[in-house]
């Protein structure tokens, strides 16, 4: 037990070194807010660099979208493109953007997305989330995963069936707005991976979040 404790930590301090992010604007790296709270997805099996299901289980889904993959230098300027197309339209917005090598993370505070203890995407939201859509559509080569977070506040089973609902809203809203399905999937970690504290209310409403997490569909994924 002791070795695998040593080698969860380990990896998850890898994770941590290899999620810096570059501020496009003063060249500073930093380890960001999604990947802090990523350590608990890699310890329970969810690393930063992965897809929700595996590729290779998710690989018969694109293939028969008639997607493609990308390769080698394409990759990098691929995502450079799409991230700088998502940070113009959620520019003021509170969707926060981070990059993670290859991989881009829409933080998305519920204040901004959903009424309290609502599923329910805000109406003043809708246009944003078009806007991002429309860009996920644009750029098809790449997975979209859904993440559902919520605070502590309330029980373990309620915050997991909030966080589901909430994840599944924002793909269903995805989804109608162009970007295919089978791009698409979704998991709720209820109160499991905060961000920030939950003493204060300021770190529950940091904690209080989706995610969208885009990472570039590859030659190789579409291969193996």
């Amino acid at each position: 037990m002791k070795k695998i404790m040593i080698s969860a930590v380990s990896l998850s301090a890898l994770t941590l070194t290899s999620a810096c992010v570059t501020n496009p604007e003063t060249g500073n790296r930093t380890i960001s807010k999604a990947a802090i709270g990523g350590v608990g997805g890699v310890v329970g099996g969810y690393l930063l660099g992965d897809v929700l299901g595996g590729r290779n289980d998710r690989t018969a889904k694109i293939v028969g979208a008639g997607l493609g993959g990308l390769a080698g230098a394409g990759i990098g300027y691929y995502m450079d493109q799409q991230e700088k197309k998502l940070r113009e339209q959620t520019a003021g917005t509170g969707i926060d953007v981070t990059r993670e090598g290859d991989n881009l993370i829409l933080n998305m505070p519920s204040n901004v997305t959903f009424a309290v203890d609502s599923s329910a995407i805000q109406p003043n939201f809708q246009t944003t989330l078009g806007s991002v859509a429309n860009t996920l559509s644009q750029y098809e080569k790449s997975y979209v995963d859904v993440l559902g977070h919520t605070d502590s506040t309330g029980t373990d089973a309620y915050n997991q069936a909030l966080s589901e609902r909430r994840a599944e809203s924002v793909a269903n809203f995805l989804s109608n707005s162009g970007v295919q399905r089978a791009r698409l999937a979704t998991k709720g970690y209820g109160e499991s991976q905060p961000i920030a504290t939950n003493t204060t209310e300021e770190g529950r409403a940091a904690n209080r979040r989706v995610e969208i997490k885009i990472v570039p569909i590859t030659e190789d994924d579409l291969n193996n």
